[in-house]
């Protein structure tokens, strides 16, 4: 056995448990925790600016790769209540992070110490589980099962609260002795997937809707397997986007109310069985249930017992883990197929080709200021299929979904159901950190930019570099949009003549200053002619440099993005696509 301090056991079972890397921000109350990382080595750290910005870089860490636990690590206090948004993005969607905080010492910690505060009754609602350790020989333990916990059933954050004299205590522990704990996964049988399979078969017009979960599960290639193998369509969600390649003959269009296509909103509504795997029937995927229902027969799979029924009852439902359903849903089609059981599909699937070549929006404008449309168009042009584009919320993200193409799994990183300003910089940068080699491309709104715009320091200090395109129309654009139907524009202009950048003609914040003076490189354009050879600047210049490139698109002020309140009352405020040059780079050309 080995005499150690507690936090020094933490960090080899962290180190044990694969942890290689940690987000966060040193302080009086954590830095047993900093002195350990340093003793025991094996963990590298990227120092924050702002502890919710460290959470977001753990978020795209996890995000980034199947089996990767970000770390986001703060002291006392107001770090822990930093880091609630973090942890509330994960949890709705399913990612797993571990949030660690110093503490009071035990004594303390109800003495209204500075910095105290009961952090894990604050977070419980935004974590898988949360705890505050309160005996020094439980450290260990209490970090076995947090990656237990995270990785188990659905996947989800943890966060664990270290009184100082907890960290600081001598305990026995021998990390030769110690292994991880075996995962909890609920498994479909072969009586649930025979009854969905039927189901299936028995369908004229069926439809797979691939969620979130089949990309946590790493079950892409099963899900694309399966859909082939059966002939099936395939609409992706938003947080399933890629998972199986934009350009594939069965994927059909994103349904919803914002970021959706038009061809695959008309699919879903002539469908008439459904099969959901991995996904929560999100509000902005379905608009009203009775719209999304009416005339179908739904199947869902999901690997949270709970998720089942929450939205809608499902006319068959199973509990299971995306990867384990998809693996007898492949075996059991294999042998009807060779029975010659399988029906054929290829009419059904060219009818929804068809609604894939025909109904588009256009994007080839070329109004100055520039329409945004025009900017995804362009940004198709220049970034290939192996980009990974990082976004959070706004319409720079609702209309990037409906524009752009993703042909990989864990190439759209999105936070789906929380969508917090801010997101997009931290999260890109754990993305990049992650996988040094990937290509990232951020996209955000100029007030998701301004929100943690201080992160970009980071990218610069530690080598992170990555294309960040901001679309500037100075507004909050899309609560403008929603403001309509109150018949006002209130409190949402950013806009103000800027005394040291008066070539922005009102635009306000001058973005190329803010993040050339954080050490990074940037880039501004004003006409739609100007935004490739930028685009192209840009991607040469993070390889010389080193650091993030801002390429900065001033945009017409108000613009109106497709969305609506139903699937099936989708307002297109722009003109739409009605020849192949009205939309250049959509998927299936017009003409």
């Amino acid at each position: 056995m080995s005499k150690m301090r507690a936090i020094e056991a933490a960090v080899l079972v962290m180190r044990r448990e694969g942890v290689d890397t940690a987000f966060g921000i040193p302080g009086a109350a954590i830095n047993p925790l900093y002195s350990a990382l340093q003793k025991v080595g094996g963990i590298d750290h990227v120092l924050a600016r702002h502890v919710e910005g460290a959470s977001h870089m753990a978020e795209g860490y996890t995000r980034t790769k199947a089996g990767n636990i970000g770390v986001c690590i703060g002291t006392s206090g107001p770090a822990g209540t930093d880091m609630v948004t973090g942890l509330y993005s994960a949890s709705a969607d399913s990612i797993p992070i571990l949030c660690i905080t110093g503490q009071a010492p035990r004594a303390r910690m109800h003495k209204e110490d500075f910095q105290a505060v009961d952090i894990t009754s604050i977070v419980k609602p935004v974590t898988k589980w949360a705890t505050t350790v309160l005996e020094p020989g439980q450290v260990p333990y209490a970090f076995q099962k947090a990656f237990y916990e995270m990785r188990s059933g659905r996947p989800g954050p943890v966060l664990i609260d270290l009184p100082f004299d907890v960290q600081m205590a001598e305990i026995e522990f021998d990390i030769d002795a110690y292994q991880p704990l075996p995962l909890a996964k609920p498994a479909a049988n072969r009586v649930q997937i025979e009854k969905a399979l039927a189901m299936l078969n028995q369908a004229e017009r069926p439809l797979l809707v691939a969620g979130g979960g089949i990309i946590n599960a790493d079950a892409s290639e099963l899900l694309v397997e399966f859909a082939e193998l059966t002939g099936i369509p395939v609409i992706p969600t938003l947080m399933g986007w890629g998972t199986i390649p934009d350009d594939h003959p069965q994927m059909v269009g994103m349904v919803g109310l914002q970021t959706s296509h038009r061809y695959g909103n008309a699919t879903l509504l002539k469908s008439d069985v459904v099969l959901g795997v991995g996904n929560r029937w999100a509000n902005r995927h379905t608009g009203s249930v009775d719209v999304y229902t009416e005339g179908r027969t739904f199947i869902h799979v999901d690997i949270e017992p709970t998720q089942i029924g929450r939205v809608f009852t499902p006319d068959l439902g199973i509990v299971s883990d995306a990867a384990s359903a998809l693996t007898v849903f492949i075996e059991v089609a294999r042998e009807w197929q060779a029975a010659g059981k399988l029906k054929n599909r290829s009419e059904w699937l060219q009818d929804c080709q068809q609604r894939k070549a025909s109904l588009q929006r256009k994007t080839h404008f070329d109004n100055v200021p520039v329409k945004p449309q025009r900017v995804y168009e362009e940004m198709n042009q220049v970034f290939g299929k192996d980009t990974c584009y990082v976004s959070t919320i706004g319409l720079s993200q609702i209309a990037g979904a409906q524009f752009l193409h993703v042909y990989k799994p864990r190439h759209w990183i999105n936070c789906g159901q929380a969508g917090p300003l801010g997101w997009t910089i931290p999260a890109a940068l754990g993305v990049v950190k992650a996988d040094p080699s990937r290509k990232v491309v951020a996209l955000s709104g100029d007030y998701d930019f301004q929100f943690m715009i201080e992160e970009l320091a980071v990218g610069a200090q530690f080598k992170l570099p990555y294309i960040h395109v901001v679309v500037n129309n100075s507004y909050l654009g899309l609560i403008r949009q929603a403001q309509r139907g109150f018949d006002m524009d209130y409190c949402v202009q950013l806009s103000f003549d800027n005394l040291n950048a008066p070539e922005l003609n009102g635009y306000g914040v001058d973005h190329i200053a803010v993040a050339e003076g954080l050490g990074c490189k940037a880039l501004r354009v004003f006409e739609p002619a100007g935004i490739q050879p930028a685009l192209r600047q840009a991607q040469a210049m993070i390889e010389e440099f080193k650091v993030p490139v801002i390429v900065e698109i001033i945009l017409e002020r108000v613009t109106n993005i497709s969305m609506g309140t139903e699937i099936n009352a989708v307002n297109e405020f722009e003109d739409l696509a009605l020849v192949g040059n009205d939309a250049p780079t959509a998927i299936s050309l017009l003409d």
